[in-house]
């Protein structure tokens, strides 16, 4: 059984970081470094782009909602089948939904 790793969610053009969720210093995406001030604003370009639903795994996941090409998160669609206005990641996200977003990776791809 793996273990789900929670990485810093700070982004420099379109990069995530790569240390540990609550690291100290600077943020690094491989040779890469910028500090909180060069950060990508929290809100995801994706936002508002068309979108349908995912395939969905047994059990349901992940619930009629559609995968931002931009995140790769789970996002619901609105009336005209357009992504919701999120961030590109999100806080309360738990470990559950990040491990069922890796397994629907995994099968589907991205």
């Amino acid at each position: 059984m793996s273990e789900v790793v929670t990485f810093c969610r700070s982004r420099n053009d379109g990069r995530r970081c790569t240390r540990p969720l609550g690291h100290a210093g600077l943020h690094r995406h491989r040779t890469i470094m910028w500090s909180d001030a060069g950060a990508d604003p929290a809100h995801c370009s994706g936002s508002g782009e068309p979108g349908e639903p995912a395939a969905p795994l047994a059990g349901g996941f992940p619930d009629g909602r559609a995968l931002c090409p931009v995140c790769l998160r789970f996002i619901e669609l609105d009336a005209d089948s357009r992504l919701l206005a999120h961030d590109t990641a999100d806080e309360t996200e738990t470990d559950a939904e990040a491990s069922r977003r890796r397994d629907w990776l995994n099968a589907h791809g991205w």
